[in-house]
């Protein structure tokens, strides 16, 4: 059984930064793509980064030059550092694996 446990979300002021993490299990993670989503209050859920098996990435344009997804094989792990964070960036964060298999997801609000 696949499992994604998204973590690291929380409350942060404009400007601050903050590192998701995404934990998989039941996959063969290093061969797989990871992806990072969000969806704000009453919008659609929305791409944000991807990376592939040989560690390309591609970012939605929004987030270019913000947000960096990493990933780490040796524990099963995806990342989505994220810094100059922007109210825009509210949202509920979610761990796609695959282009299956999605996390429980994860809050992160922006605000001052």
């Amino acid at each position: 059984q696949v499992q994604l446990v998204e973590s690291g979300g929380g409350l942060v002021q404009p400007g601050g930064s903050l590192r998701l993490s995404c934990v998989a299990s039941g996959i063969f993670f290093s061969t797989n793509v990871m992806a990072w989503y969000r969806q704000a209050p009453g919008k659609e859920r929305e791409l944000v980064a991807v990376i592939r098996t040989i560690g390309n990435t591609n970012y939605a344009d929004s987030v270019k030059g913000r947000f960096t997804i990493s990933r780490d094989n040796t524990k099963n792990t995806v990342y989505l550092q994220m810094n100059s964070l922007k109210p825009e960036d509210t949202a509920v964060y979610y761990c796609k694996a695959a282009g299956t298999y999605w996390g429980q997801g994860t809050q992160v609000t922006v605000s001052s």
